[in-house]
């Protein structure tokens, strides 16, 4: 990985207000037409009325705040940070007001901001924040969308206030109760012949290995699927987003980029897909969220790629809190095209909510004390966390079960299911995590009624159209 010395945290101050307008912006919308500017803490004039209970937490540096407290809310077992007293009810009705005595501003800010890796010196080999370093690992909560339950507790509080009732976002134009936002990091289009090739020479099998080398010089090779990827996406009435990583040289590290150049022919069949419906996004170079000359020249392959619309993920997964929003914010990026999203905020060593969250939200960025200028669908499934010698190594029968009740709790709160597959898992020989795992997991996310999106769509149902400015 690119070497790089931790910047340290250069943070604006985090007042209550600062977090309950944070808190506020992402309320409206989970829940569309909810009245947020009614809800206030304890202490103002507002009919809901929050408890301030972080007792100077968001003052300081610390990473992780004291252990939350337990709590049922809607028949799940959910924790409660900044919480005095969890034998207390957690609504209550006094002086005309609805008042929540958790502070559930604080948690649901200290969770979506991303506190704990914007303070936190841990970093993997890859400098990323790793998932044992979470409290998302330390207290087991990963797989529950912790937030979401938060706002559930202030939408049912507003709710209280003003006698209405106010429902979940809805997707696409079957108005369906949640979305799947499937991308393919396109990492590798040339390699898929090396591994058998390998396994053959290691075996003394000198006849196969020469009938693979020479299917890998005459033939394409088994990874170069693209319009294949797409074919099997369509098969659920749906479009999906390739993810293309234009640097074929490696990191300064050694680490590998793509193993193909973007050539004239490629571009072409990039274009093919796009004419079909299919999105193309940008898969950041490694360095490339860290560093401005990095962010430049995903803008010179953007150029390339004729793009008039930018998503993007960067390669590893890798993101650092107290860089990549500022570099992605930089007006040195924006001279033609923004980023309107990103979707690399995923744990590579677990499937979940990095933070706590199953809606896009727009990262809070430190340096500024604002909410970041693009949107985030955070990344919650991932091919190589399900198989991988570093993760989890889940049996092909153990996947579907594992994350079933994932995509139950992004359904019950109207979110979106992000899921990662590479395009060289839908290689036939992959027996593992490769395309029959993933045809259980769209059949699965099919019967549960979910509108396939591509992060295009995603951020015009949310966001709206991109404005002049940012095409």
């Amino acid at each position: 990985m690119l070497a790089l010395a931790l910047p340290a945290p250069a943070a604006a101050p985090v007042s209550a207000e600062v977090r309950l307008g944070y808190v506020r912006r992402h309320l409206a919308q989970a829940y569309p037409g909810l009245p947020t500017e009614l809800l206030g803490y304890a202490g103002g004039a507002q009919p809901v009325q929050v408890a301030e209970l972080s007792d100077g937490f968001f003052d300081g540096t610390l990473p992780y705040p004291p252990a939350p407290t337990w709590r049922e809310w809607q028949g799940q077992r959910v924790p409660f940070f900044f919480d005095a007293d969890p034998s207390e009810p957690l609504l209550a009705s006094r002086d005309g007001r609805v008042w929540v005595t958790a502070d559930v501003v604080a948690a649901a800010f200290y969770l979506l901001s991303g506190w704990q890796e914007y303070f936190s010196n841990e970093r993997d080999q890859h400098g990323r924040f790793p998932y044992a370093a979470s409290v998302q690992a330390r207290y087991g909560f990963v797989a529950l969308p912790v937030v979401n339950y938060y706002f559930d507790v202030l939408k049912t509080a507003l709710e209280q206030a003003t006698g209405q009732q106010y429902s979940p976002r809805r997707w696409g134009p079957q108005q369906a109760g949640f979305a799947a936002f499937i991308s393919h990091d396109v990492d590798n289009l040339r390699s898929g012949w090396k591994a058998p090739a390998k396994a053959a020479l290691r075996q003394g099998h000198l006849l196969r290995f020469a009938r693979l080398l020479g299917r890998h010089l005459t033939q394409p090779d088994p990874w170069d699927n693209l319009e294949d990827v797409a074919a099997q996406v369509a098969q659920y009435g749906g479009r999906s987003t390739f993810f293309i990583l234009p640097e074929h040289r490696k990191a300064p590290s050694g680490t590998p980029n793509a193993d193909y150049r973007l050539t004239q022919r490629i571009r072409q069949r990039l274009k093919l897909l796009q004419e079909q419906g299919y999105e193309i996004g940008l898969h950041g170079q490694i360095g490339s969220s860290i560093t401005l000359s990095g962010m430049l020249t995903m803008q010179a392959y953007d150029k390339m790629l004729d793009l008039d619309f930018v998503g993007c993920r960067f390669h590893y997964l890798h993101w650092e809190p107290r860089l990549t929003p500022t570099f992605i914010n930089s007006p040195f990026t924006k001279i033609d095209h923004p980023f309107a999203y990103d979707s690399t905020l995923g744990f590579a060593e677990h499937y979940g909510f990095r933070h706590s969250y199953c809606l896009p939200f727009e990262p809070f960025d430190f340096a500024t004390g604002e909410a970041a200028g693009f949107l985030e669908i955070p990344l919650n499934v991932m091919d190589a966390t399900l198989h991988h010698p570093k993760y989890l190594q889940l049996a092909p029968h153990e996947i579907l079960p594992a994350l079933a009740p994932v995509f139950t709790e992004i359904r019950r709160f109207g979110g979106v299911v992000s899921m990662l597959w590479h395009n060289e898992n839908f290689d036939p020989a992959n027996e593992r995590n490769g395309p029959r795992e993933f045809h259980a997991l769209m059949r699965h996310l099919q019967g549960l009624g979910a509108a396939f999106l591509t992060g295009q769509q995603v951020y015009g149902e949310f966001v709206g159209p991109p404005s002049a400015s940012s095409r």
